[in-house]
């Protein structure tokens, strides 16, 4: 459990930016512009990126890439959890109405609507997670090439 007390309070901390990032943006009448969530990416990427760099400062020599990787990934998995969480909490409970100006166009075409707005929302932050901690973990990674040239 110790080695996953890192990432999951930088995964809480990811999350409490995103959850605050979103709040900015209802109270300018943002939020319902897809466009604007292009930027969770870079929320969740820093949150992820911090998180393998503590964990590489922490494990000094016996930080190797599945324990990056895992770190990477339990990170953003525990932001996206937590994001779709309160999510789901807005906009059935505290926003009733959020879903309805979100689905305008799609809305008369599903009848489960809100169910594939909250799957879409969790599949986009753990594909992000996986895609930025593949990316992350190659500028964490010890290179092999520049141990072969001290031989």
């Amino acid at each position: 459990m110790k080695n996953f007390t890192l990432p999951i309070r930088f995964g809480i901390a990811t999350s409490g930016s995103l959850i605050a990032y979103f709040l900015i943006l209802s109270l300018l009448d943002l939020h319902t512009n897809v466009f604007f969530s292009l930027f969770n990416s870079v929320i969740t990427g820093f949150g992820i990126y911090e998180a393998i760099k503590y964990y590489k400062l922490q494990e000094g020599k016996s930080f190797n890439y599945s324990s990056g990787f895992i770190t990477g990934l339990t990170t953003g998995g525990m932001a996206t959890i937590v994001f779709t969480i309160f999510f789901a909490l807005y906009s059935t409970e505290l926003n009733p109405g959020f879903l309805e100006v979100l689905s305008s166009q799609w809305a008369s075409t599903y009848e489960s609507f809100e169910a594939i707005v909250f799957f879409v929302v969790a599949v986009m932050g753990f594909s992000t997670t996986v895609v930025l901690t593949l990316t992350f973990m190659q500028l964490f990674k010890s290179s092999n090439n520049l141990q072969a040239n001290k031989r």
